[in-house]
């Protein structure tokens, strides 16, 4: 192994945040360390997520912006992992979710393409929106949300250039990731942190009444452990040949209700609510996702997927008894 001076640097965007500090934890596990940090400390809790991760430097998103603009050289970067963008699925305002999200990935695209860097970044399953079929073709692709639309267009704008690119460039369709290092996103941490919080707080976990056909808390998710994300992603950037846009899923759906459930079993206590479906969330709410992963699979990964029973229990063991869990960093 390269010497820590002699590493290539591996550059994270978004890094201080939930998948991006994970990827940077991986990476440390392997022995990487060169590690350029991006972010926007604004939200200044962020930087728990920091603490236990080994890192080269750290740098403010505008100030990163700027010298991407400038075309200054970060040295020899292998790879960037762009996971910094607005991720709140309520947020209307479409000028800052598009200059953040579209145009600030485009940026990164081209300087790393001129760079010979490897980019690997954020998509979301939020793409699919009302379709029924979440496969990675346009047919399917169907935003409720400008959050989903500029996540879309972007897939729209790699896929339009892809074949004319010197590198890997590969788009993660993530769809809903829950484990450590979500504490600071608020209403927007993934249902299993909430319910967690939910029962410990007021011994019970409050789930969406029915709505589109759907019984009460039988809406339904791909719950996918972070822990699996970050594997899929440091597989691709050892497979630097592998392009493209891929779902990350486990490719099976499971309802809220199930996961209410193994959250009550793992506490032994507590019991289900349901709350009446908010009405700003009619005909803007995906009632059901399951990820087709058949195009990761022909890509060539095949790992299996952390069950949710077993997934969660490893998250609720972090959350409430400080059981750090153990990275599969396929090296």
């Amino acid at each position: 192994m390269l010497k820590h001076n002699e590493q290539a640097m591996i550059i994270v965007t978004g890094g201080a945040g939930f998948i991006g500090s994970n990827i940077i934890r991986s990476l440390n596990q392997r022995g990487e360390t060169n590690i350029l940090v991006v972010d926007d400390l604004s939200d200044g809790l962020k930087f728990k997520n920091l603490v236990d991760c080994d890192i080269a430097d750290y740098l403010d998103k505008d100030d990163f912006i700027e010298r991407i603009k400038n075309n200054e050289s970060f040295g020899e970067v292998r790879a960037l992992f762009h996971q910094g963008a607005c991720t709140d699925t309520t947020e209307w305002d479409g000028k800052m979710m598009m200059r953040n999200n579209y145009e600030y990935s485009k940026l990164l695209l081209h300087y790393c393409n001129q760079h010979k860097i490897a980019f690997l970044y954020a998509s979301s399953a939020a793409v699919y929106g009302s379709s029924k079929v979440f496969k990675e073709e346009k047919q399917y692709e169907e935003p409720l949300n400008i959050y989903a639309y500029s996540k879309l267009q972007f897939d729209t704008y790699l896929r339009s250039v892809i074949e004319q690119l010197d590198i890997q460039a590969v788009g993660f369709r993530y769809f809903n990731v829950y484990g450590p290092g979500e504490q600071h996103k608020g209403s927007m941490s993934s249902v299993a942190f909430n319910f967690n919080k939910q029962v410990t707080e007021q011994g019970i976990c409050h789930l969406f009444a029915g709505n589109d056909s759907f019984r009460n808390g039988e809406q339904r998710r791909d719950f996918i452990s972070v822990l699996d994300v970050v594997k899929v992603n440091l597989w691709f950037m050892d497979n630097p040949k592998k392009s493209g846009i891929f779902n990350i899923g486990t490719g099976k759906s499971r309802t809220f209700n199930d996961l209410a459930n193994i959250v009550l079993n793992y506490h032994e206590t507590g019991k289900l609510g349901y709350i009446p479906f908010p009405d700003h969330l009619k005909g803007a709410y995906q009632s059901s996702t399951q990820a087709d992963i058949s195009a990761l699979r022909a890509a060539g990964y095949q790992p299996s997927f952390t069950s949710l029973e077993d997934g969660i229990k490893v998250y609720l063991d972090y959350i409430n008894k400080n059981i750090i869990p153990k990275f599969d960093t396929g090296a």
